[in-house]
């Protein structure tokens, strides 16, 4: 038997095939991977409207370089249609907050609540190309995608169901830095949650919170665009951080320690 994410994977698949073989093109999807088996989703097909309106806006506005350069109404048009999707436009049902997280450990469903928590993030690649990804974060409750940054890039970020805490930072230009092979100062930028219905989230190369991490503060699910998409070989690869506060430094600019980061590059061993 197919697993309920299997099927919700062939569902996103067909809301767009359905809606391009009618026009006699072959679907835009890419292959779907996961980092999760057990999203909880529906089970039958939607309507494939808005998510092709989509789909066709980005592929119109986006280009191997991201965003026009006048790009204010672009921004605007896609945001706007992002706002008026929800979980079921793209094939997902919203799960429920029912794993008493904040009432203890104790009592005969120990272990399925343990076993729930620690349940990963699932990952749902839409549609890529140069020009820009679409994909889309399922969350259990407490997960985290750790601080990370989007070089040169553009994200918009809308919440499908369920809260988010978003904790974002910009880097501060010039580059200001006592150890420039291991850490970059940053300004602090966003620090909100995110509750579905809310209104769609954008991040630019230089403002809006480009080095940004996510905890899920309730199941929860994100639809994300990126452009243009992440390439190491053009310079956009994509960096985790650890985030540390400098007091010297925010003497020496009378700044709130809160206001400014050290951004520590983690890489990998």
């Amino acid at each position: 038997m197919l697993s309920k994410f299997q099927i919700a994977v062939d569902n996103a698949r067909k809301l767009f095939f359905g809606a391009n073989k009618t026009q006699g093109s072959s679907s835009p999807f890419t292959q779907c991977s996961s980092l999760s088996s057990s999203a909880d989703m529906v089970e039958h097909q939607f309507s494939s409207s808005k998510v092709q309106a989509l789909y066709e806006l980005c592929k119109s506005t986006f280009s191997p370089s991201g965003l026009p350069p006048s790009s204010s109404a672009a921004v605007q048009k896609i945001s706007s249609l992002l706002d008026s999707i929800g979980p079921a436009d793209v094939g997902l049902k919203e799960e429920t907050s029912d794993d008493d997280r904040g009432h203890g450990m104790f009592g005969l469903q120990r272990l399925s609540r343990v076993a729930k928590w620690s349940q990963p993030i699932t990952y749902i690649d839409v549609y890529e190309c140069d020009s820009f990804t679409m994909c889309i974060f399922c969350f259990p409750t407490s997960s985290v995608i750790p601080l990370h940054d989007h070089p040169g890039m553009t994200v918009f970020s809308k919440v499908l169901y369920g809260s988010l805490h978003v904790k974002a930072y910009d880097w501060v230009e010039p580059v200001f830095t006592f150890h420039p092979l291991t850490e970059r100062l940053a300004k602090f930028a966003v620090d909100k949650v995110l509750t579905a219905p809310c209104v769609t989230s954008v991040l630019y190369p230089n403002a809006g919170g480009n080095l940004h991490c996510f905890t899920a503060l309730t199941p929860c699910a994100v639809l994300d665009i990126l452009t243009p998409t992440y390439n190491e070989q053009a310079g956009r690869k994509c960096t985790y951080y650890h985030d540390y506060p400098d007091s010297k430094l925010c003497k020496q600019f009378f700044c709130s320690s809160s206001s400014y980061m050290y951004m520590f590059e983690l890489r990998d061993k």
